[in-house]
C-alpha cells in the first residue's frame, strides 16, 4: 500500500471553552479555515488536539464534528497510538469509515526495545484494514524509532508512512536514503518542514499550520518545484512565529494566533495551561505582521 498522504496536514486543536467543555461551534471554523487554506489533510486528536485529557467518548463526538463538517473534502487522519498493545488494537475495531487513516505514536513511558516497538506495531496494524502512519516523537515518548526499525515496519502492507519528529536530520534523511518506494516521510517540526522536504519527505504534519494553512500548504507544495525561492521567503517568514509557539508548550502558544484570528478562546484542560501575557502579547503582534503580509 502505498503512502496516500502527502503535502501539508494540519494537527487540529480542540477547542475549549471557559468551562473545560469542547467549543464544538470553533471546531466547526477551524475545520472550514484549514479547508479554505488548501491544505491537504486534516489530523484529529493529535497531541496537539490534547487528546490525553479527553475520554473516547469526546474524541468519537470530535471525529463525528470533523467528518460532517468536512464533508468528503479532505481525508481525515485520526490519532489512535499508546503504551497499551491490546487496548489500542481493540479500538481499531471501532474507528467510524469516515477515518481515512490512522496516526499512531511509539509507545511511550514503558519505554519498549526497538524489538518491542516493532512488534507493537505489527500487532495493532493486523486489527485494521486503514493506512497507518507511524509517529517518532522521542522527546514525548522517551524512546527513539531507529531507522532499522521504521525500515522493517516499512514492509508492513498497511503501514504507509512516518511523523519523524526526531528533530535529528541525519537519522530522518536516512529514513528517506533507504525507504521502499511509496513509503512516505512527513515532518513533524514545523522549523525542519523546508529542508527535508527539500531532501525528498513528503510534507508536514503541522501544529503551526492551524493557524496559517495558506502559508504552510503552498510552502510545501512550491519546496521542490521552480518556486523554490517562494518556498524559502515563507519558511523564514514564519520562523519567529514558529519558534514562539513552541516556546512555552504545544499548542498553548497556537491558541493564542487562532484567538487573534477569531477563531476561537485560549482555553486548555489542565494540566496544560495558557503562555504567559508576555508571550501572548509577542505573538499577536506576529501573528498581525504576517496577515498582513
Amino acid at each position: 500500500m502505498n503512502n496516500p498522504f502527502k503535502g501539508a496536514g494540519t494537527a487540529l486543536v480542540t477547542p475549549f471553552k471557559k468551562d473545560f467543555t469542547i467549543d464544538f461551534d470553533a471546531l466547526k471554523k477551524l475545520i472550514d479555515f484549514q479547508i479554505n487554506g488548501d491544505i491537504d489533510f486534516l489530523v484529529v486528536q493529535g497531541t496537539t488536539g490534547e487528546s490525553p485529557t479527553l475520554s473516547w467518548d469526546e474524541k468519537m463526538e470530535i471525529l463525528k464534528t470533523v467528518a460532517d463538517v468536512n464533508a468528503g473534502r479532505k481525508p481525515i487522519v485520526f490519532g489512535l497510538g499508546g503504551n497499551n498493545t491490546m487496548e489500542i488494537a481493540n479500538k481499531m475495531g471501532a474507528l467510524p469509515k469516515t477515518v481515512d487513516g490512522i496516526l499512531s505514536v511509539s509507545p511511550y513511558y514503558n519505554k519498549p526495545t526497538q524489538k518491542g516497538i516493532v512488534e507493537h506495531f505489527k500487532y495493532i496494524s493486523a486489527k485494521t484494514d486503514l493506512p497507518i502512519i507511524l509517529y517518532n516523537v522521542p522527546g514525548r515518548t522517551g524512546s527513539n524509532m531507529s531507522p532499522e526499525s521504521t525500515i522493517e515496519l516499512s514492509e508492513v502492507d498497511n503501514i504507509v508512512a512516518i511523523k519523524e519528529a526526531s528533530g535529528n536530520m541525519e537519522q530522518i534523511m536516512e529514513v528517506i536514503r533507504i525507504r521502499p518506494e511509496g513509503f512516505g516521510v512527513l515532518s513533524g517540526d514545523d522549523a525542519l518542514v523546508l529542508p527535508l522536504v527539500a531532501a525528498g519527505a513528503d510534507g508536514v504534519i503541522s501544529v503551526v499550520s492551524n493557524s496559517f494553512p495558506k502559508h504552510f500548504s503552498d510552502m510545501v507544495k512550491w519546496t521542490a518545484t521552480d518556486r523554490h525561492k517562494d518556498a524559502v521567503k515563507i519558511h523564514y517568514n514564519l520562523t519567529e512565529i514558529t519558534r514562539l509557539f513552541f516556546a512555552e508548550g504545544n499548542p498553548g502558544g497556537v491558541k493564542e494566533a487562532l484567538v487573534e484570528l477569531g477563531l476561537m478562546e485560549n482555553c486548555m484542560r489542565m494540566p496544560l495551561y495558557n503562555v504567559s501575557k508576555e508571550l501572548a502579547s509577542k505573538i499577536k503582534v506576529e501573528t498581525q505582521r504576517i496577515i498582513k503580509g
